[in-house]
């Protein structure tokens, strides 16, 4: 995309060998801090503009440290900006724009904000301002000035999407009388679930970091030899119940599973129930059903985070005190 609108881009990578995905290894891991401060240190003439990073990126289910990129940035003493998409991560996980140190954070209304796309935030820092009006690329609708000058009275430059908005106010409403704390902790247990759920059949996580893994939604990668699309065509066409695609490199290989925004327990349980019964359904091949654990997604342990058999480690809102029984054989 960048290299599309003009842009010299140099896509940074830290090789990972990896058993399942050979070719992808690195996309089952967050961002290489150390590996950005070193190419950046390199970098003496001050040829590189801007660091860019996926805070959480949706076609892998990683998580990114963006407080450790800008330590990197300022440990290398450079100037670039530091420019952080978050459009999936907003109000799903914890992000800090003026306390990281971001200078463009890119978000939009379609993920954790739980509204349908239509409506894109930046928010900017005085240092990208101050760049901005130096830059030599040639812009219109998306010139930051006039935007800014429109905003101090509460106006925007061109027709907005005046419905969204007032669907954004009513989502703000919702995440501030949660509270973004309870929100954040919400999702992390929603994820924790999910992952324990794919523990159970037996399959691994595309994420390879436990330390990265995403609080929005779990990449589920499937054996060698069987296509991850066949699967999911199965289990839309049993169970109505449609799981995102592998992208890209990953193509084939991985399913993922949404836990995000406008969302609670029992629909997570119906997921991980349809999704459990595709993987373990006869010719697939997945080799997802353990013996014994096949309905531990149907269990309490699934969405609290716990594994079947952990000690009870109290209450979660919307699930019985007493562990549920599995339904069906």
């Amino acid at each position: 995309m960048a290299t599309r609108l003009g842009l010299d881009a140099e896509l940074v990578a830290t090789p990972h060998a990896d058993p399942l995905l050979p070719e992808a290894g690195h996309w089952r891991h967050g961002v290489d801090a150390d590996h950005i401060e070193a190419r950046l240190r390199a970098d003496t003439r001050g040829d590189i503009r801007a660091v860019c990073v996926v805070h959480n990126e949706t076609s892998t289910g990683v998580t990114s440290d963006i407080r450790a990129v800008r330590d990197a940035i300022d440990a290398a003493g450079h100037p670039a900006l530091l420019i952080v998409d978050t459009i999936s991560g907003l109000a799903c996980a914890d992000y800090r724009h003026d306390e990281w140190g971001v200078d463009v954070t890119v978000s939009g209304s379609q993920k954790g904000l739980m509204l349908p796309p239509g409506i894109s935030f930046n928010a900017l820092s005085e240092k990208a301002l101050t760049a901005s009006r130096t830059a030599r690329l040639p812009r219109a609708y998306w010139d930051w000035e006039e935007i800014v000058a429109m905003n101090a009275t509460g106006y925007w430059p061109s027709t907005p999407n005046t419905n969204l908005l007032y669907a954004l106010a009513e989502a703000i409403e919702m995440l501030e009388a949660e509270g973004l704390e309870r929100v954040f902790a919400r999702h992390q247990r929603w994820a924790a679930g999910v992952r324990a759920a794919v523990d159970a059949w037996g399959l691994p996580i595309q994420c390879a970091d436990a330390r990265c893994h995403s609080p929005v939604l779990t990449g589920v990668i499937t054996p060698a030899g069987v296509d991850a699309d066949a699967l999911r065509r199965l289990i839309h066409a049993r169970f109505d119940l449609s799981l995102g695609t592998g992208l890209g490199k990953l193509k084939g290989r991985m399913f993922r599973m949404g836990h995000l925004g406008d969302s609670n327990d029992l629909t997570l349980i119906a997921m991980v129930a349809g999704g459990g019964d595709g993987v373990a359904a006869p010719g697939r091949g997945t080799g997802g059903q353990r013996r014994g654990r096949r309905h531990a997604l149907f269990r309490r342990d699934a969405l609290s985070g716990r594994r079947p058999g952990d000690p009870a480690s109290g209450r979660h809102a919307g699930l019985p005190d007493a562990p549920g029984t599995s339904t069906g054989s």
